[in-house]
């Protein structure tokens, strides 16, 4: 008997699922202030235990349900990915789900130790966050002493192993890193890699975000296109986060993502899923569905899939078209635990 053909699955406001961002792990090497500021996620702060981190397996159970509802790409974040351990094996079991396409996120201070496995183990494609070629300046926003010039080192590797193009994304914070802006677009251009710059957003509670701190993705193009002339250019697909922008003489493109000035809500069609086996459905989210359990009963798949369609039938979030001082003030989970 052929077993029936599930229907895709679309929330309250008509939106499809297609995207699920996996973070692997809650812990991270660097202290980047918008999402992990040292004084918060160092001395006491407790990191989820092993014992509640969710297997390969569970991953790739949930992602292969998900496929039934429509789920078409999967990005692995963290935390930092890379410090998860045998990496490349989930990836493996994640490129075996067909239609799927399986993309990373990671900082890429570990990115040249394990480029050539992931490619190899089916990684499709990657997203390195750098948000300033200035060495000070990147010591300062990383909060580490790890060079900026070795993840350049580690981006010119991950192409060499076959990765490209390489997608890099620079969270741009006014009075801070704006003034390098031209510099990391200027340093990609003509490379085939795409710089995708980010308005500063005020994910958790901890990195003291200010709407004064943010430099809107309309001037980051105009800066950009005062030196290097711009021209927009239509989304690859429906729901693409980025806006998109070509050089003129035609040596790539940059594209800036809006969550503040000018929300995407309506077309988002990302869940997120946490190292512990929660679901949420927007980044700014307060509270979300434990599957684990759901995972580690005698329910099935049967159960997983009843657990993951009701809760996306269920979704109605849209924090960056409702933005206001008291939706601020909730309390909302971290950018370390969700992925970014």
């Amino acid at each position: 008997m052929v077993a029936p053909i599930a229907l895709p699955a679309l929330d309250r406001l008509q939106r499809p699922l297609h995207d699920l961002r996996v973070s692997v792990t809650d812990r991270c090497n660097f202290r980047c202030r918008y999402c992990m500021p040292r004084e918060h996620f160092d001395g006491e702060h407790r990191y989820l235990p092993s014992a509640d981190i969710l297997s390969f397996e569970e991953i790739t159970r949930i992602a292969s349900v998900g496929e039934r509802l429509g789920l078409r790409k999967i990005r692995l974040t963290g935390g930092e990915p890379l410090l998860r351990s045998d990496l490349p094996r989930l990836v493996e079991q994640l490129a075996r789900i067909d239609d799927v396409e399986i993309a990373l996120t990671t900082n890429g201070a570990l990115l040249g130790k394990h480029a050539r496995a992931l490619r190899d183990a089916g990684l499709a494609r990657l997203t390195v966050s750098l948000d300033t070629l200035d060495p000070t300046l990147f010591a300062r926003m990383t909060d580490s002493d790890f060079p900026v010039a070795e993840v350049l080192a580690n981006i010119e590797h991950a192409h060499a192993v076959g990765f490209g193009p390489i997608k890099i994304n620079a969270v741009v914070r006014r009075g801070l890193n704006e003034h390098t802006v031209v510099e990391l677009a200027r340093h990609f251009k003509g490379t085939g890699d795409i710089v995708r710059f980010i308005e500063y957003m005020d994910v958790g509670a901890t990195n003291g975000w200010r709407l004064d701190q943010v430099l809107s993705g309309r001037d980051i193009v105009q800066q950009i296109d005062r030196e290097l002339p711009l021209a927009p250019v239509p989304a690859n697909y429906p729901g693409e986060v980025a806006g998109r922008y070509r050089y003129q003489d035609g040596s790539g493109e940059i594209g800036v993502i809006t969550s503040v000035t000018e929300p995407f809500c309506g077309s988002c069609s990302r869940l997120r899923l946490s190292a512990d086996g929660k679901i949420f459905g927007c980044l700014f989210a307060r509270v979300g569905l434990d599957l684990r359990a759901v995972l580690r009963s005698e329910g099935g798949d049967a159960a997983l899939e009843q657990a993951l369609r009701g809760f996306w039938s269920a979704r109605s979030d849209r924090y960056s078209e409702q933005r206001s001082a008291e939706t601020r003030s909730l309390p909302r989970a971290e950018m370390s635990y969700l992925g970014g």
